[in-house]
Parts: structure tokens; C-alpha cells; sequence
């Protein structure tokens, strides 16, 4: 039996609540230019990814709390979305992986260009692609909430779905 919070929601319960909440699959990337002699991309699965506000353009994006991104867009203020197509389900899977050491090998076979702004990869056949600035930082939990203003949109002439998450598994829109 799964053991209550003192308000009285299992972290069992809100798990299963919320995953029947489909939520759309972005790729959040930096550029940590202080990891090695060239520095090094890194790159991170998210789903908890919404747009904010219109004018200024905003979007929040939340990062479990001490993970590598959020450790790194503590000190980089620049980064990069790119908002994943239905046939990208193995980019998806390749930076939702925990506890890898570095994510080198996992940019190395991806078609990618380079933020003119962030200098972080834009995966090529994303639906849209977005760099972004740091504007805030509110910790929530066990995770960070940052807010970014977009600085550029990529081009958004990709066909196709999103990639959706739902119920644990990634899916396609029917």
C-alpha cells in the first residue's frame, strides 16, 4: 500500500493522475563551454515544457532539481528547445537516459546545427526550434522551473506530428 503524503496523495496516485496528461516531447540543450579543452553539448528529454507568455515571448521548462541541466543553466544563460517530431521518438529516448557520464557519443551520429545565440545543437527535423535566455528561476519541489525568453525561433517548415508522451510511453497524434 502505497503511504500518503500528510496531505494525503501517494506519490503512486499522482503519478498515475498525471500521466494521463499527454504533454508534447522537447530536447532542452546547452553548450557547456567549460567541460574540456572544447567544451560539450549536453542535452536533456522533457516534457514539462509550456509556452508562458506572448509579449514578451516566454516559455518554462522544469528540470529535475540538481540534474546536469539544471546545474548547468544555474551558471549558462543561454539554451536552446527543439520541439521533437513524431519520428524522433529515438532522440527522445537517447536523452531521457539516467545516469549517463557524458552525452558526447549521444550527439555524435544526430543531424544538428549550432545556436547562432546559444551555441547549443538544434536538432535538425524538429517541428521548431527556439534559443533561449534565462530570465528566472523558481524551485518547486524536487525541480527547477526556469523561465526563458526566446531569443530566435528556428525554422518551423518541418512536416509531420509531434511526439507526445502519454501514459508512460511515447505516441503519436491519430
Amino acid at each position: 500500500m502505497p503511504i500518503p503524503h500528510a496531505e494525503g496523495v501517494s506519490n503512486d496516485d499522482f503519478r498515475a493522475a498525471m500521466s494521463r496528461l499527454a504533454a508534447g516531447v522537447v530536447l532542452v540543450t546547452a553548450h557547456d563551454p567549460d567541460d574540456g579543452p572544447r567544451g560539450e553539448d549536453v542535452g536533456m528529454t522533457a516534457t514539462a515544457f509550456m509556452s508562458v507568455s506572448l509579449e514578451p515571448p516566454l516559455v518554462l521548462v522544469s528540470l529535475r532539481e540538481g540534474s546536469r541541466m539544471d546545474d548547468l543553466l544555474t551558471d549558462v544563460p543561454v539554451w536552446a528547445v527543439s520541439i521533437l517530431s513524431e519520428g524522433q521518438r529515438h532522440i527522445a529516448g537517447r536523452f531521457a537516459m539516467k545516469n549517463r557520464v557524458s552525452d558526447r557519443l549521444l550527439f555524435a551520429d544526430l543531424p544538428y546545427t549550432r545556436g547562432e545565440v546559444s551555441g547549443a545543437p538544434l536538432m535538425g527535423g524538429a517541428l521548431a526550434t527556439l534559443e533561449c535566455r534565462t530570465e528566472s528561476r523558481v524551485v518547486a519541489g524536487d525541480h527547477t522551473l526556469v523561465v526563458g525568453r526566446v531569443l530566435t525561433v528556428g525554422d518551423v517548415s518541418a512536416t509531420g506530428g509531434p511526439l507526445t508522451y502519454y501514459q508512460g510511453k511515447y505516441r503519436r497524434l491519430s
